[in-house]
């Protein structure tokens, strides 16, 4: 079958199409021919060799997000789920490629009307969006800056924030027509990338949702209210500087507070009944996958150059 390996870490060209042998669906597993794979923030960090010592190596097969048909079950999986149309979480590899394979609990049938695109635009940012707004004790009425908001995780974490009755939700972007695009999604205020640039912004935040990270995070502590929440879901511009928590000791007497959130810590049963919820408001246009292009899977390395200039609002999906 059609895979996508990394050949050599470092730029989107060491990005190569490789035939590998149909994988067969181990105890648990499920096999799913898939109509559309997710490219995610963490395929490209993962292809620029920076998290080589978590245990990537070259070879690797990115992607974890797959969508399409049940063909093969493995021990013990219910021969009920041949035949169904599904999501499908791999793990953090195993999704560029033609047929893959996932744990049958990291497995969720799509509704009707839900297509395999839309799945995998929001099977794991709409999580991460609704768990990490939880890791902030989110609660209505409070005002949400959502760092880095015209990615998958950002645009989710704007539309949940805003449903979920924030007094406001303001986004960083980098330019004006992307702001326009988030407040239809129901973002309130528009900021460019340092946190400034609208007159009648809050001039503090209860909660901020960073999926950037990187060098400039430390400054937006400074944007956190009394007892405020900063969260982490993402690192696209790389780890923050070390000594980022003296700003939060340096403000001591306002009670900050900031974590890191990984959807890796929740329960596969409540991430399923989350995604399950959010596969059917997108069904009934609730909510919206925001799909910013569809290319062949052979077009991985663009779709990894896009990425990697910024030019991507909401997902890029690959089909095979």
């Amino acid at each position: 079958m059609k895979a996508i390996s990394i050949r050599t870490f470092g730029s989107p060209d060491g990005l190569a199409v490789v035939d590998l042998p149909v994988p067969v669906p181990a105890a648990g597993q499920v096999l799913i021919a898939t109509e559309a794979v997710g490219v995610g923030g963490v395929d490209t960090v993962i292809r620029s060799g920076a998290l080589a010592d978590y245990g990537f190596t070259e070879g690797h097969v990115p992607g974890g997000e797959v969508a399409g048909t049940v063909t093969a079950v493995g021990d013990g999986v219910d021969a009920s789920w041949l035949g169904l149309r599904v999501w499908g979480f791999t793990g953090t590899g195993g999704g560029y490629v033609e047929q893959a394979v996932a744990p049958v609990e990291q497995v969720l049938p799509l509704p009707g009307g839900l297509s395999a695109t839309a799945a995998v635009t929001l099977g794991s940012s709409g999580a991460v969006a609704h768990f990490g707004l939880r890791h902030a004790r989110f609660t209505s009425g409070e005002t949400v800056l959502v760092r880095g908001a015209a990615g998958s995780i950002g645009i989710m974490a704007v539309q949940l924030a805003a449903r979920g009755g924030a007094a406001a939700v303001a986004v960083t972007t980098s330019s004006a027509e992307r702001g326009e695009r988030l407040r239809r999604l129901g973002a309130t205020h528009v900021l460019d990338r340092s946190g400034d640039g609208e007159d009648g912004a809050p001039a503090g935040y209860d909660v901020i949702i960073d999926v950037v990270a990187g060098a400039d995070m430390p400054s937006f502590l400074d944007r956190l209210n009394p007892n405020g929440r900063m969260v982490a879901v993402g690192a696209v511009a790389g780890q923050p500087p070390a000594d980022f928590g003296t700003k939060i000791m340096t403000a001591f007497r306002k009670s900050l507070s900031f974590a890191a959130f990984s959807a890796a810590t929740v329960p596969p049963a409540d991430l399923s009944a989350v995604r399950g919820e959010q596969f059917a408001a997108a069904a009934r246009g609730e909510i919206e996958a925001v799909v910013h292009e569809v290319l062949p899977l052979d077009d991985a390395v663009l779709a990894h150059r896009k990425m990697d200039a910024g030019e991507v609002f909401g997902r890029i999906v690959l089909t095979p």
